[in-house]
């Protein structure tokens, strides 16, 4: 075994396997820009690092289940009158996940909340985040599995393992009273602790139709709100003026 194999087998003992893998390549490079041994190291390490962010990256962006890729970058603003560029901007320091703040976004279908809330998703990831996107009526369904099973507790330690929340398309139909008293379980136990990202079609004042139970959506609403920044979408549905001028 050549010397090169054995320090490659060394650094796969190490668990650097990005490095590993590609040592002769990193060695010749280093070689033929006369690298110093401390330029080489750097460039070791700094190799070693960005695979694993890559790696991470894209495992996170598969666990967190997004239905579609909608990078925040192919965001229509100029049909969107009720939110900027400058206002999505500032939220991506991700001040709002460190202080267990909540994102709300509120309109009629195809005004793009669902897009907003899957950009920001993914690059919170790519922030080191977290993140789990879930429809409200699968995130219901799935609360009402677990609570079948006597595992609701441990079902929303699970969700509560994340640093960001999507709950997308909440208010679209009616719930039972199992499915209100979970998701206020939820809620709850994610209250000043994770942060949510909730798209809405109804706005505050219509939440006890789809409840159909003020005292259930009051408790609910006012956690939601009481740390939360409310974006009110308008606009031409963008669905719609696909469909119209394509």
């Amino acid at each position: 075994m050549s010397v090169l194999e054995q320090t490659a087998a060394q650094y796969r003992s190490l668990r650097w396997m990005a490095t590993a893998g590609q040592l002769g390549e990193l060695l010749a490079d280093a070689e033929a820009n006369e690298l110093s041994y401390l330029h080489f190291a750097q460039r070791l390490a700094e190799h070693e690092a960005a695979v694993r962010t890559r790696s991470r990256v894209a495992r996170h962006l598969k666990q967190a289940q997004f239905p579609a890729e909608k990078p925040l970058e192919s965001f229509d603003y100029r049909h969107q009158t009720t939110i900027t560029k400058r206002q999505v901007n500032a939220l991506l320091d991700f001040g709002f996940i460190d202080q267990r703040e909540n994102l709300v976004f509120i309109g009629p279908p195809g005004v793009g909340k669902t897009h907003l809330a899957i950009g920001i998703g993914q690059k919170a990831i790519q922030a080191g985040y977290k993140v789990l996107f879930r429809t409200a009526l699968d995130l219901i369904e799935d609360l009402e599995l677990a609570e079948m099973k006597g595992e609701l507790k441990k079902r929303l330690n699970q969700l509560a393992k994340h640093d960001l929340l999507v709950i997308d398309e909440l208010g679209y139909l009616p719930m039972t009273r199992q499915a209100r008293y979970n998701l206020f379980q939820l809620i709850n136990n994610l209250y000043e602790y994770r942060s949510i990202i909730l798209t809405t079609n109804k706005d505050f004042t219509s939440w006890g139709e789809f409840f159909h139970d003020d005292n259930v959506a009051v408790p609910i609403i006012d956690r939601v709100i009481h740390h939360s920044h409310i974006f009110m979408l308008g606009g031409e549905s963008y669905r719609l003026r696909q469909k119209t001028t394509g």
